[in-house]
């Protein structure tokens, strides 16, 4: 019996280093879990928040009127005009002699807030602000 007794402590041994073995690796597990925890946290803190998806509005085009291009004068230049609607333009006209004050500054208004022109043209010449905001 000698030798069975032999047999299983040496078995007994084994077995107590392979416990032990595992012990320390399931140590080394928990001490890894808390580090990757740790480093879990830190990244969540400084990731930057997701991106949000590209959503394409789309708006009806809104087209000005002559009470929108009016509104944009003063009254002393608004009754120095004529205004007139077409299809793509708001056609603004003078009813009078401007002189160079009074013109520079309503050009300055059509070009600047309206994104307008000036169209030169002999006696047809006039500001022409385009309907589409």
């Amino acid at each position: 019996m000698i030798g069975k007794e032999c047999l299983m402590g040496e078995e007994r041994a084994n077995l107590d280093a392979i416990l032990k073995r595992i012990d320390e690796l399931l140590e080394i597990l928990r001490l890894l879990s808390e580090d990757l925890r740790d480093v879990a946290q830190t990244l969540r803190s400084v990731k930057p928040p997701p991106a949000q998806p590209t959503v394409t509005v789309v708006t009806p085009e809104r087209l000005r009127t002559i009470d929108d291009v009016q509104r944009v004068f003063p009254p002393e230049l608004a009754g120095m005009l004529y205004f007139e609607e077409t299809a793509e333009h708001i056609i603004v006209r003078p009813r009078q002699y401007l002189g160079s004050e009074n013109f520079a500054k309503i050009a300055s208004i059509v070009r600047e807030q309206l994104n307008g022109e000036y169209i030169s043209a002999g006696r047809e010449s006039h500001f022409r602000v385009p309907r589409k905001v």
